[in-house]
């Protein structure tokens, strides 16, 4: 996996890059969600396996996400989604081994029942509908298949009375997300990101929503924060991400 090059992407806080010292809190951040998805789907663990069938990263932006799951799995049978052409581009050029693809992820032009699992993770909370996105993963995904779907913890992500991310058009708790995907699938099971950095996401956040400066004692901490500084457990009200893995 390549993450330290330079890429005409920029940083506008709709997608997280890799290789920006600023933003190594987020992208380790969501490197943690990812192999953890990765190990979910790994042979003998869930449906989706690489005897499953094909395995589907919607909304895959950079495009470090599918070259993880393809690193652990097998690039056969992983293919990364996105609906920025720039960014598809983009992976395609800096991730050779999965294929990437150019579509929207309300409308994916595939089969119904043609993938084993969907990974779709810091997307649904950007879809205009998410209801209509879940149902389209749902209809993507065959008999016995899996999804895992994550996104920010409102309760945690957008502080009381503040606005949130402007590229956010709904945000979830854990309840709310659970009631969603229950609609679609058969069972939901809730898991939670946390930080070993008591306080670091907190004082991102609120730099992030008044548009000043992190604190230095923050500054120095993003600098060092890896995957392994996240576990992932019991979703809580306090958990800075939600993880659901879904079953048909």
């Amino acid at each position: 996996m390549s993450s330290g090059r330079e890429h005409p992407l920029v940083l506008t806080g709709e997608r997280t890059l890799p290789g920006i010292p600023a933003e190594n809190y987020w992208f380790a951040r969501h490197v943690a969600a990812y192999e953890h998805a990765a190990a979910l789907l790994a042979p003998g663990r869930e449906p989706g396996t690489r005897d499953a069938g094909p395995i589907l990263d919607s909304g895959s932006g950079e495009g470090y996400g599918t070259a993880i799951l393809a690193n652990r799995l097998s690039p056969a049978f992983v293919t990364g989604l996105d609906s920025f052409p720039d960014a598809v581009t983009h992976a395609g050029m800096c991730y050779p081994e999965p294929a990437f693809v150019c579509a929207d992820g309300a409308a994916v032009p595939l089969r119904e029942a043609s993938c084993a699992a969907v990974v779709s993770l810091q997307v649904i909370e950007h879809m205009p509908d998410p209801a209509a996105y879940v149902a389209e993963c749902r209809r993507l995904i065959r008999p016995g298949g899996v999804a895992v779907i994550g996104t920010p913890n409102r309760l945690t992500f957008t502080p009381p009375g503040r606005p949130t991310n402007p590229f956010h058009i709904v945000e979830f708790s854990a309840d709310e997300l659970a009631g969603l995907l229950a609609e679609w699938f058969a069972s939901v099971r809730l898991e939670g990101v946390h930080d070993s950095h008591p306080g670091l996401a907190d004082a991102l956040v609120d730099a992030a929503l008044t548009a000043t400066e992190p604190p230095a004692w923050a500054r120095e901490q993003v600098a060092r924060v890896t995957p392994a500084d996240f576990t992932i457990r019991d979703a809580d009200p306090a958990c800075l991400d939600l993880i659901a893995t879904c079953r048909t």
